[in-house]
């Protein structure tokens, strides 16, 4: 059965699943209807030009026991899908978020992971936010799921719903190692950063 997490929450994912190896995070997000978008035709420029569908996208942060980034290779996005040892893999980009379930789905062994890995880090970001002045406060039904890959059931989800207007990025949720056991935190903070960089550079 499903758990359905509330933000702070933290669960246990390998101690209450024995031989639970391989996992499939999925990220989904609507983009609202632009109908009930306030002032929404100012997206669409001069003329009333059609706005540019919103392109978030998801990544994984591998960060080591201090929480710390180290170096570009442990950013697992659509740039660079799959980690050096086959560990994690990002399935590709969705570049408009449309359709029903997960919109990005990322595969994670965690027996392959590294041993000086300790957390992996899932956000979401909306591509070229800036330019295109658009922010969270666009997306709807935003959320994270665990998958046991194996089985395909559903281990757990959390739904990102609180108001993230103003902000272009989403530290959705994290797993990470625990007493020699994996367990996943809901996070749900959105932040102000405009690319992926940005949030990066908070782990360096």
């Amino acid at each position: 059965m499903s758990v359905t997490l509330q933000k702070g929450q933290k669960v246990d994912l390998t101690k209450g699943n024995k031989g639970l190896s391989t996992i499939m995070v999925g990220l989904g997000w609507d983009e609202v209807d632009k109908g009930r978008k306030k002032g929404f035709g100012l997206l669409g420029g001069l003329g009333g030009g059609k706005a540019a569908d919103i392109d978030c996208d998801a990544s994984v942060l591998m960060l080591d026991a201090n929480s710390k980034l180290k170096g570009k290779k442990n950013v697992i996005y659509f740039g660079n899908l799959k980690s050096s040892n086959g560990s994690i893999k990002h399935m590709g980009d969705n570049l408009t978020g449309a359709g029903e379930g997960d919109d990005e789905q990322i595969w994670v062994d965690v027996n392959k992971i590294p041993e000086d890995v300790h957390r992996l880090v899932f956000v979401v970001n909306i591509y070229n936010c800036k330019n295109r002045r658009q922010d969270f406060g666009m997306i709807e039904n935003a959320f994270i799921r665990i998958v046991n890959s194996t089985s395909n059931q559903e281990l757990l989800k959390f739904n990102l719903s609180d108001n993230y207007s103003g902000k272009t990025a989403l530290i959705a949720g994290e797993v990470y190692r625990y007493n020699g056991e994996w367990k996943f935190a809901a996070i749900g903070e959105g932040t102000t950063d405009i690319s992926l960089d940005e949030i990066a550079k908070r782990y360096v």
